[in-house]
């Protein structure tokens, strides 16, 4: 047997995470993680930094699946190209009028959110197709060269072209940006059809926006990222971790790099699931608590719900920006270590949504950082010790938090041990109304799910959110600190081919146009993967139909299951869009039902490594007790805890709180009367929740 290694590493926005995995000749599995500040805007020397502190012999690398913060980053910080849009006549100011629908309703003042491409670098040109794509009026080339004239004189770096009903028929789009490529071979093209075949005009004219802002830079660090491990003498595949939960290959990921927009969240979610089936449990919340923010998804079967119906920047207040995309399908909100505690005008403590990052970061990190984070809570509470900080890595400034807790406690009026316990509740309140809107929300009941919390500070504050929940039981995964890069290790290639097509659904003859229509995008994804060197065994095919009750709003995907003859099941098909509707909504309609389109996902396996089960044993747990000390657990008491060593805990020990197990990358609070046992692979669960965990107020 040949050695493999696969290496993989997730940039996130305070710190950059590795997983290296190696089965060697004989079959023993080797796991190793390191963790390392995160160097915007230079990316990749932070990735340079964690590999070199995990020992990692780049050469001997067989992959290396990366993900990602550079597109949202870009994004958000509007740092992207500066990026111009050619349209259809009449149709160049879709991004300005956006939606009618405004979620600040009663502000007479709202204003919608600043688009992207400004009115003076958008142009419209005279060609049109129908609905159909049919075309209803011959495109005009003639007047592309002096639009590309203006856009040279105005400094454009990105071109965004979407032309009305493309995704039926994208001659149009084909022609200009072939001309365009012609007329000006250094300006970076994008067209509408290349990114999604989704109808929906304003939300599919951002997306190709959005893609064409962040082509220029992801396109350079994605480059800049390759040659510094080709000059450390890689040579092998370089895959990039996408939103759908799947990763692509770094050429693909360069001409669509919208798709990456949620790369690190969707790789901890995929995690999530994978650890649920090989524990038995296939309904899984999934909470990763960063630091800087907290992401929840809802894992129904062991499928990742994945929607494309994505906004980023969306609140309150603001509409925000819809991406046409496949993106993992999870609520995130400003609350992680990193969030900064403070007090509002009417003397109200508030815990997030600004963070202090990596730099200066919390007090504790004694980098100049002032003000009181979730982390110098938990630090203060004695839930993280001070002597392990970070794994060690560094010395927890207490007075720092003192000073910074102190701070607010004098505002307050209260003692800092009250101010303390007020920041972890808060956010825990935030984090729970969070996990809620992917489960109860929805119309599902959290009791039949188990939590699997991961990230830095997943371990700190689950079980409280899953007292609250009902959940029956706690995971924390096993590498729990680094684990969406440890979710890349077990992903496989993924892309997603849509199709829109308005058809009625509730007849053979219509169902078997309908096969006709996935059989296409079935035969474009196989022969993208054979085109690349990719075997026809390795390669397989997930179908679903996109069905609404006739003229209503509304949509769901509803699964077709492979083999399956729809022109023979097409009342079954129905039969399970009325169940999912009626769970989603709560009721269903007696009405005729209709396609709006259909989805394709295409896999490709490339050898991802699948975790070795261990057996049990009976060592006793104190083994890996390292000491006690007191850790106050907020409404539960102030309790003497047993401190466990994580790397000293083997598959069959249990024990029972009040705890806490210190790992190099988190921190596990158990609370007093919580169940704990150590599973096969190395993961950690805790029920018997109901003891004394605490509610969040």
């Amino acid at each position: 047997m040949k050695k493999q290694i696969r290496v993989c590493t997730d940039v996130g926005g305070t710190f950059t995470d590795m997983v290296y995995f190696e089965i060697d000749e004989s079959g023993k599995h080797t796991v190793r993680t390191a963790k390392s500040d995160t160097t915007p805007p230079n990316f990749e020397k932070g990735i340079l930094e964690v590999l070199h502190k995990g020992d990692v012999q780049i050469a001997e690398m067989g992959s290396f699946s990366h993900g990602t913060t550079v597109v949202i980053n870009a994004l958000t910080e509007r740092r992207g190209a500066k990026t111009a849009l050619i349209t259809t006549l009449g149709f160049r100011d879709v991004l300005e009028i956006a939606r009618g629908a405004r979620p600040d309703f009663y502000n007479a003042r709202y204003e919608k959110p600043a688009p992207f491409v400004p009115r003076e670098l958008r142009r419209e040109m005279h060609g049109r197709m129908d609905a159909y794509g049919r075309e209803l009026e011959p495109l005009n080339l003639s007047e592309l060269p002096a639009i590309l004239d203006d856009f040279k004189a105005l400094g454009v770096e990105a071109i965004a072209v979407c032309f009305l009903h493309a995704y039926g028929n994208p001659e149009h789009e084909r022609q200009v940006a072939s001309r365009i490529k012609a007329l000006w071979p250094e300006v970076t093209v994008v067209a509408s059809h290349e990114i999604t075949r989704e109808w929906r005009e304003y939300e599919r004219t951002n997306t190709t926006v959005l893609s064409a802002y962040v082509q220029p830079i992801t396109s350079r660090y994605l480059s800049r990222l390759e040659g510094q491990l080709r000059t450390s003498d890689y040579r092998g595949p370089i895959y990039v971790m996408q939103s759908n939960c799947g990763v692509d290959t770094l050429a693909h990921a360069k001409e669509v790099p919208i798709s990456m927009v949620e790369s690190g969240p969707a790789s901890g979610m995929w995690g999530a699931a994978v650890v649920g089936r090989l524990i038995g449990e296939p309904n899984v919340i999934a909470l990763d608590i960063g630091g800087t923010t907290a992401k929840c998804s809802l894992i129904k079967d062991g499928e990742v719900q994945i929607k494309t119906d994505y906004y980023i920047e969306k609140s309150r207040l603001s509409a925000g920006y819809p991406i046409m995309v496949p993106v993992v399908d999870l609520v995130e909100i400003g609350n992680g270590g990193g969030s900064i505690a403070w007090v509002n005008e009417m003397n109200k403590l508030h815990v997030g949504p600004k963070s202090a990052g990596a730099d200066p970061g919390p007090a504790a990190y004694g980098r100049g950082g002032t003000n009181a984070t979730t982390t110098d809570a938990n630090l203060y509470l004695g839930r993280i010790n001070a002597e392990y900080f970070c794994g060690g890595a560094i010395q927890a400034d207490m007075p720092a938090v003192n000073r910074a807790i102190g701070d607010l406690a004098g505002r307050l009026g209260l003692d800092n041990s009250a101010v303390a316990r007020g920041i972890i509740e808060i956010a825990d309140f935030n984090m729970v109304n969070a996990l809620k809107l992917i489960s109860i929300n929805r119309g599902f009941d959290p009791r039949d799910f188990v939590l699997v919390a991961f990230g830095g500070g997943g371990g700190m504050h689950a079980v409280s959110l899953a007292q609250e929940l009902g959940v029956k039981r706690v995971v924390i995964p096993q590498s729990a600190g680094v684990f969406s890069a440890w979710g890349m290790v077990m992903s496989d290639l993924r892309r997603d081919f849509f199709m829109t097509k308005l058809l009625p659904f509730g007849s053979a003859q219509s169902a078997k146009q309908v096969e006709l229509l996935l059989a296409d995008l079935v035969d474009q994804g196989r022969k993208e993967y054979l085109l690349e060197g990719i075997s026809a065994e390795n390669i397989e095919m997930a179908c679903s139909v996109k069905l609404r009750y006739q003229n209503q709003e509304h949509a769901l995907e509803v699964k077709v299951a492979e083999g399956e003859n729809l022109a023979q099941s097409f009342t079954d098909v129905i039969d399970r869009f009325h169940q999912q509707y009626e769970q989603h909504f709560t009721y269903r309609l007696d009405a005729s039902v209709e396609l709006i389109g259909v989805h394709v996902a295409a896999f490709a396996k490339i050898g991802k490594l699948v975790p070795v089960a261990l057996a049990l044993n009976e060592t006793s747990a104190d083994q890996a007790r390292k000491g006690k000390r007191m850790v106050d657990y907020s409404s539960s008491g102030v309790h003497e805890a047993d401190i466990y060593d994580s790397t000293r805990l083997t598959p069959g020990m249990t024990f029972t709180g009040p705890a806490v197990i210190e790992d190099p990358g988190t921190t596990i609070v158990i609370f007093p009367g919580n169940s704990v046992s150590i599973d096969t692979y190395g993961n950690t669960h805790i029920s018997n929740l109901n003891s004394g965990a605490h509610h969040a107020q």
